[in-house]
């Protein structure tokens, strides 16, 4: 009764076998056939665009019209211009001062026991005088208020340079999550073409269904990442927007200017012209100057005068009368005591003190700073470079993966998942260490010549 039984086991098993490969097969053409289609990404070893003529005038529009539109460049401006009326007003207190009074009224007055009295007292007088030494102070307060004045444009300058870093900076952020945007939607497409290989593959053969949901899960979290960046490139273009005052231009290219890295010397030699170096060591003069002034308080000063006076007296005891006086001559002030001169100029000169002390500083600081992002420049740069060869590598890993997978079955879908995953993360990776590197460069052109005065001399 049991002799046959192994001879239809067999039999089943043989038949069973044959279907296994003809799906396979069939399996096997169709994700071949599908392949063609999922190849649309660009050649991972393209590199970055080269610096262009039009590029450099998408940068030029992009800082000029950040530096029209920004309200904080405008406030900077304002003080720039009051700070140079003050340094007028100041210079004009050693010009000749001319003043005129008039009076006119009753008077009376008592004197040894008798009476005076006028109906009307009346009189006009003119002056003028100039001061001619006072130990220097005006001068000091001249220069300080000139120092002040050159703060002040220093800081007008130095607002318009952190306003164009930032309007770079921003562009560059944009330009990164439309990259972003562009391999995550690749990433999508390509889930979605093996998902389409799998559907057909599914139809012959139910139990490879689960690779399929594997396959559909990859390619909804591919489109969450292609959402997520195309929110953060639609951040980057509002904030650009608020920061233009209007639409925001191309700009596309500009990375390509700012990736070589500026040589580490020049940029240490430009430290000390810096504009924000030379708003403190401004600072630091008019401290100085200020001091002097407040210590050539206590100094003896000469001037001149000139004073006319035209009188008239109606009625009283004495009748109408008219007079006329003028005089002229040197007038000399010594001062005597002024108990806290002494506490005020010591203040002072402590105050000029802290101002170099703090310039002293910033240039210390600044100079590490540009050594520490030109590390950070050539370390992304390095990166970029190593993520490069390494995305070189796994392109062909990945389609020796999914060749395997498709034709001799050597592979696991989750194989050809795993390498596509790495490939596409490892492209997101290389776009992030350019652009790293290009806002690092935007970076060290600021701290060193200026962003702005770069710009303009290309």
């Amino acid at each position: 009764m049991g002799g046959p039984r192994p001879d239809r086991d067999r039999g089943a098993c043989r038949r069973l076998a044959r279907h296994l490969v003809v799906v396979a097969c069939v399996a096997a053409a169709c994700a071949v056939q599908a392949q063609p289609r999922c190849a649309d990404e660009e050649p991972v070893d393209e590199a970055a665009p080269a610096a262009t003529p039009e590029a450099a005038r998408e940068l030029g529009v992009l800082v000029q019209r950040a530096v029209d539109a920004s309200r904080g460049v405008g406030a900077a401006r304002a003080l720039a211009a009051a700070a140079a009326r003050d340094v007028d007003e100041t210079r004009a207190t050693t010009l000749p001062q001319a003043s005129l009074q008039a009076n006119l009224g009753p008077t009376i007055a008592r004197s040894g026991g008798a009476t005076a009295s006028q109906l009307a007292q009346g009189g006009v007088s003119l002056g003028i005088s100039q001061l001619l030494w006072d130990g220097g102070r005006s001068a000091h307060l001249v220069d300080w208020r000139s120092q002040l004045a050159e703060s002040a444009r220093l800081a007008l300058l130095t607002q318009q340079e952190q306003t164009a870093l930032a309007a770079v900076s921003i562009a560059l952020d944009r330009a990164r999550y439309v990259a972003h945007e562009k391999v995550y939607g690749q990433y999508v497409r390509k889930m979605a073409c093996l998902a389409e290989s799998l559907e057909t593959i599914v139809a012959a053969d139910r139990g490879r269904a689960s690779e399929l949901l594997q396959v559909k899960k990859a390619q909804q979290q591919a489109e969450i990442s292609r959402a997520a960046a195309e929110s953060q490139r639609r951040q980057a273009e509002i904030r650009l927007e608020r920061l233009l005052g209007g639409t925001a231009p191309a700009a596309d290219g500009i990375g390509a200017l700012l990736q070589p890295l500026p040589e580490l010397a020049p940029l240490l030699a430009a430290t000390d012209r810096a504009n924000d170096i030379g708003q403190l060591a401004a600072q630091a003069l008019a401290a100085s100057r200020l001091a002097d002034s407040v210590a050539a308080g206590t100094r003896p000063q000469v001037s001149w005068t000139l004073a006319g006076t035209r009188s008239l007296v109606i009625g009283g005891n004495v009748g109408t009368q008219h007079g006329s006086a003028l005089s002229a001559g040197l007038t000399l002030v010594v001062p005597l005591t002024h108990t806290g001169t002494a506490a005020a100029t010591d203040a002072a000169r402590s105050r000029a003190l802290a101002a170099q002390e703090q310039l002293a500083d910033a240039v210390d600081a600044r100079r590490a700073r540009v050594r520490e992002v030109h590390e950070q420049a050539r370390s992304s740069i390095d990166r970029a470079e190593r993520v490069r060869a390494v995305l070189r590598d796994s392109e062909r890993v990945r389609e020796a993966t999914l060749l395997q997978w498709q034709q001799l079955g050597r592979r696991s879908l989750f194989d050809v998942m795993g390498a596509e995953a790495e490939h596409y993360n490892l492209r997101v990776s290389w776009v992030n260490s350019l652009v790293d590197a290009q806002q690092l460069g935007a970076t060290l052109r600021s701290l060193g010549p200026g962003l702005v005065g770069w710009q303009q001399a290309r």
